[in-house]
């Protein structure tokens, strides 16, 4: 008994110590949180923005329009509330992109919209408004190439037709549709 006596201060101060040690490396990390590194904190917010893009020979290529945009240096994302992005394609055609919210990834390449998306081409020639509604679509813009798994109606001034995903090349004008696919054909009136 009298040797656990003797060592009973020797472990009390490892302990101690050890505790000591513990605590310090709590606090330094508390530390490195409150730096900002680690959180998800907007760095800039720009509300009721306008914007467009002009190309090399003068004329808009787009126009972009939102309620408000948010970025966030941590994962280098921009956030963008009531997007509307209107491209001018020859033969006087656009094609306007809305949603509810879209999120950019760092580089731009990639867009989210999010909540009530609709992509409208405008009439143009001998061709009707053709519009595509959908809750959710990813964009590559740097590939021309659009996506969605979830529910989508296409229509137009005569067809009307649903889906449950969709791929979109802008560039080679090829969609596939991937599954319950409905059509519904309408004849057009003739002016009288």
């Amino acid at each position: 008994m009298g040797r656990l006596t003797g060592w009973f201060p020797v472990v009390l101060l490892a302990v101690l110590a050890a505790l000591t040690f513990w605590l310090d490396r709590q606090v330094q990390s508390g530390d490195r949180a409150r730096d900002g590194k680690l959180r998800h904190d907007p760095d800039y917010i720009a509300q009721n923005l306008a914007g467009t893009n002009i190309g090399p020979d003068g004329v808009a290529l787009y126009t972009l329009t939102a309620k408000s945009m948010v970025h966030y240096p941590d994962d280098d994302t921009t956030y963008v509330e009531a997007p509307k992005l209107v491209q001018f394609r020859p033969a006087g055609m656009t094609i306007t992109a809305t949603s509810k919210n879209a999120t950019l990834s760092s580089n731009g390449d990639h867009v989210y919209l999010t909540g009530d998306v609709r992509l409208v081409r405008s009439a143009y020639e001998n061709k009707s408004a053709l519009t595509v509604e959908t809750t959710y679509l990813h964009v590559v813009a740097k590939d021309n190439f659009a996506e969605t798994d979830r529910p989508v109606r296409i229509f137009d001034a005569s067809t009307l037709t649903t889906a449950v995903g969709l791929e979109f090349n802008t560039e080679t004008h090829i969609l596939k549709l991937h599954s319950n696919v409905r059509g519904q054909y309408a004849k057009p009136k003739r002016a009288q």
